[in-house]
């Protein structure tokens, strides 16, 4: 469920683009009604924030900006190649299992590692444009959302089994402070937001980003590493699905080949950690 909801998720924030309510805002104000509809069970299990508030302090800042680069990378970027960048992940958490965690890199991780970089130099590659060029501010979004939500992985499994709400309000939080300090950077006025936007915002924030964060932290932290990144993959096919038939995006032959060796890396960590 979490993966078919975040691969849909660039429709109604086009939308609210186009209707003048840009990434930054548009975060506030959806992730501001997810929080305070959460804010009270945070209230009660405060105690648990107190108890490893560092960690909390840690969440707020990556998985705020793991939702929040995710956001302005589907405004600005195409679609598929953004779920693509987004999706190196797993190759990010290998290798901050190997530079933290002192884990050792076994030969698949090494193979995967070299998959995942090529994958992203056909994604990005056009003949007529130098890759520093061609790699723009999207994919920039899109790759340190990456990095940021393998972090969040690992903050959440070592917060542990206190309640998701905590961490929901932490992650959402983040989202809030890193929108607004965008928004004081580049000066944006606060946008004209008409009663159907409204609408579509209070709707977003409430129920749909509850249960596209909650089903996700489940799934972080109560399957097995290999079994949930396979499963978020999905999230790859809803979105370019959707963005073939609704936003007339399409896919080179070298993007495609760039393509499958990113899931192929991706796949091939996830099955080393299912041996391990």
């Amino acid at each position: 469920m979490a993966a078919t909801l975040w691969g849909l998720y660039w429709i109604p924030l086009r939308y609210l683009e186009n209707a003048g309510i840009p990434g930054l805002w548009a975060s506030v104000l959806i992730y501001s009604v997810s929080f305070c509809f959460i804010f009270p069970k945070f209230f009660k299990f405060r105690a648990d924030f107190y108890a490893t508030k560092t960690l909390y302090f840690l969440l707020a800042i990556f998985a705020g900006w793991t939702n929040l680069a995710f956001v302005l990378a589907l405004l600005e970027g195409e679609v598929v190649r953004v779920m693509i960048l987004f999706y190196l992940s797993p190759v990010w958490a290998t290798l901050l299992a190997f530079f933290i965690l002192n884990e050792s890199l076994k030969k698949q991780n090494i193979i995967a590692l070299v998959l995942a970089i090529a994958g992203v130099f056909l994604i990005s590659w056009h003949p007529e444009i130098e890759f520093t060029k061609s790699f723009d501010r999207a994919d920039f979004y899109a790759v340190t959302s990456g990095v940021a939500f393998a972090i969040t992985n690992i903050l959440a499994r070592k917060i542990g089994g206190v309640s998701h709400s905590v961490k929901m309000c932490s992650s959402w939080f983040g989202v809030m402070v890193l929108a607004g300090c965008g928004i004081l950077l580049t000066q944006n006025g606060f946008p004209v937001v008409t009663l159907n936007d409204l609408l579509l915002i209070f709707v977003l924030g409430f129920p749909l980003m509850i249960i596209m964060t909650w089903t996700a932290l489940y799934a972080v932290c109560n399957l097995p590493i290999y079994l949930s990144s396979v499963l978020f993959l999905f999230e790859i096919i809803v979105g370019a699905i959707s963005a073939v038939m609704l936003a007339n995006e399409f896919i080179t032959i070298i993007q495609f080949i760039g393509i499958i060796m990113i899931l192929g890396a991706g796949l091939i960590n996830t099955v080393t950690a299912k041996i391990n």
